[in-house]
């Protein structure tokens, strides 16, 4: 009896845990094909959100800015965690945990605290920079947005990488050495395909991160609008029911990314396991 009341409330608690997740956006999701402006009764099922959504230029502005910032600031924030990633298991045991707890401060530091930080930092840039001829007379904007987006990326790919490191078996690296490749070869060719699934989610956590970021970016944007910006001024009136069509496209997309990343990895291991077995060959 213990056991089946225990299944029970196993069953309640991660059906309560799901709604409590999920229902918001199922909520949202329902209300973008509403009639009426109004999100407490449904008049009736429409399109027009949508189609009204692409002739909002302002909307669609902010949408292009955060899609840009987010796709340039993962990458750059991938390959230079990933290099730091590889630069910290090549560190001795001390060292290693030196730079893992200081790499730890952007993550549990509050986004209020960087947001202003850096804007210090690009202030202080900005009046040295009116004093030196070659350097840019102003920063503030879109390259401020993008550089401030990298530097609170970085840490969430050294974070996904590094443990993938750890669990590398370095003897395959020397293998492929002994085996006739260079260093450079024996990376892309053992390492590299090793790491690749944690390369992959860090880029995506650093996209997901970066379009729903909105404290930094309030502070660094200058007179740029991201989309989280955009909404933020909508909120002083009311928000159209574009937004809910948008916000419903984004979580569509990104359900799929995830999915479809997900069955390649699924793919790629259960390819793996039968060559373990002796299938494939």
């Amino acid at each position: 009896m213990k056991t089946k009341h225990l299944r029970l409330m196993q069953r309640v608690y991660i059906i309560l845990f799901f709604c409590f997740m999920y229902l918001p956006i199922a909520y949202m999701i329902v209300f973008s094909f509403n009639q009426s402006k109004g999100y407490s009764l449904f008049t009736g099922f429409t399109l027009k959100w949508y189609s009204s959504l692409l002739h909002n230029s302002s909307i669609l502005s902010a949408l292009r800015v955060s899609l840009e910032v987010a796709l340039l600031s993962a990458v750059v924030a991938t390959v230079l965690g990933t290099a730091a990633s590889l630069g910290i298991a090549s560190m001795g045991r001390k060292s290693r945990l030196v730079v893992t707890n200081i790499t730890y401060i952007p993550v549990v530091n509050p986004e209020i605290i960087t947001g202003i930080s850096l804007m210090l930092l690009f202030v202080a840039y900005q009046r040295f920079a009116d004093g030196v001829s070659w350097l840019p007379d102003t920063i503030i904007g879109f390259p401020t947005l993008l550089i401030a987006h990298i530097a609170f990326n970085v840490p969430y790919v050294i974070f996904n990488v590094s443990p993938k490191l750890k669990q590398l078996d370095i003897k395959l690296y020397e293998a492929a050495l002994d085996l006739g490749c260079d260093p450079k070869q024996a990376f892309f060719k053992v390492i590299l395909p090793e790491i690749s699934p944690a390369i992959l989610s860090a880029f995506l956590i650093c996209l997901t991160y970066s379009i729903d970021d909105f404290m930094i970016s309030y502070f660094n944007c200058g007179t740029v609008e991201t989309l989280p910006i955009a909404i933020y001024s909508m909120t002083r009136k009311k928000v159209s029911p574009e937004i809910y069509a948008l916000s419903t496209i984004m979580f569509v997309v990104i359900l799929c990314i995830i999915l479809i990343s997900n069955a390649m990895e699924s793919r790629n291991y259960r390819r793996d396991q039968k060559a373990l077995r002796g299938e494939g060959v």
